[in-house]
């Protein structure tokens, strides 16, 4: 679990790293978020409600879904084979 845990940390620090270089070197060259939101045709406002949009759609799905996913999950959980203990 904890070898689990730092491969996920380092992953994100990676990416994290990985992100703040080519941001800068796309700032260098006059290259930013507004500006490609321009590009795009998209307004702060457009994009706030495709936000809102999103996740009125994505909650009630994930809710209904997590009805039937989690009642299953327990169950096999709970009629799994004994194993060895994974202290």
């Amino acid at each position: 679990m904890a070898s689990m845990l730092q491969s996920l940390l380092r992953t994100i620090v990676k990416v994290a790293v990985a992100s703040l270089i080519v941001g800068t070197i796309l700032a260098h060259f006059g290259i930013t978020f507004d500006v490609l939101m321009k590009e795009a045709g998209l307004s702060p406002e457009r994009m706030e409600a495709l936000l809102r949009r999103s996740i009125a759609w994505i909650v009630p799905n994930m809710a209904l879904s997590s009805l039937i996913i989690v009642p299953v999950w327990f169950l096999v959980y709970i009629l799994r084979p004994p194993g060895p203990s994974q202290a």
